[in-house]
């Protein structure tokens, strides 16, 4: 629902767009990449009698198809909505002798809606700003790992008839933003941005549908792009 928010957001603006008005098409690369920490996991510690708080969870880096749009209502303010093609990660245990364990994976889609405030409207070919906004993660198609069922069923927590699960949920924080547009003509140019994304997410490892372990994550990552810019 907020992505959809977000999504008539803008598209109210520019239909309100004055003459004046700069729309930008930004397509290129867009990475995620987590700098996470977590709570431990206590259960899984307590059952496989690791010492206790020895063990985190951690999340990988994934690069996938960005898609910025944004519309620059006076020379210095613009907004910007942030959007991509789904994100994968893959979840592991850090710490302990269980160091690097699959937990499982899990898809996002994080659509983040900034306002940019541009230092130097009047050049010709740089145009650094900074921004500030609001992110809506929807996390989506989480799997367990083959190898956290084969720890389990080894520790007794598990049978062989009972089902594993995981399940992660939604966040909603705040983004910073930095980045530059650089031109090659008055229709084609250069955007590179990087942002700080607060991304808070609880995981829960299900049996038949009860949790049996609880994590808090703060994924908390640095997006960057870098991709080619079309102005309207």
């Amino acid at each position: 629902m907020k992505t959809v928010l977000s999504a008539l957001t803008l598209a109210t603006l520019l239909a309100a767009a004055p003459a004046s008005a700069e729309f930008g098409i930004n397509v290129g690369a867009i990475t995620v990449a987590p700098d996470d920490s977590s709570s431990n996991l206590n259960v899984v510690e307590q059952v496989a009698g690791l010492p206790a708080g020895s063990t985190t969870v951690g999340v990988n880096s994934n690069t996938q198809l960005g898609l910025t749009l944004d519309y620059k209502f006076t020379p210095n303010w613009s907004v910007q909505l942030i959007a991509a093609t789904p994100f994968s990660h893959d979840i592991n245990v850090k710490g302990s002798a269980i160091d690097g364990l699959k937990v499982g994976s899990t898809k996002h889609l994080p659509p983040t809606l900034l306002a940019q405030y541009h230092f130097m409207p009047q050049h010709q070919t740089f145009d650094p700003f900074i921004g500030v906004g609001l992110n809506y993660t929807v996390f989506f198609d989480e799997q367990i790992d083959g190898q956290l069922e084969g720890a389990l069923d080894s520790l007794g927590v598990t049978g062989t008839n009972d089902v594993v699960g995981l399940k992660l949920k939604d966040s909603f924080g705040l983004a910073l933003q930095a980045g530059v547009n650089i031109k090659f003509n008055d229709t084609l140019g250069l955007h590179l941005m990087i942002s700080k994304m607060d991304i808070d997410t609880t995981g829960r490892v299900q049996v038949n549908g009860n949790s049996i372990q609880s994590v808090d994550v703060d994924i908390d990552p640095y997006v960057a792009m870098i991709g080619l810019r079309w102005t309207l």
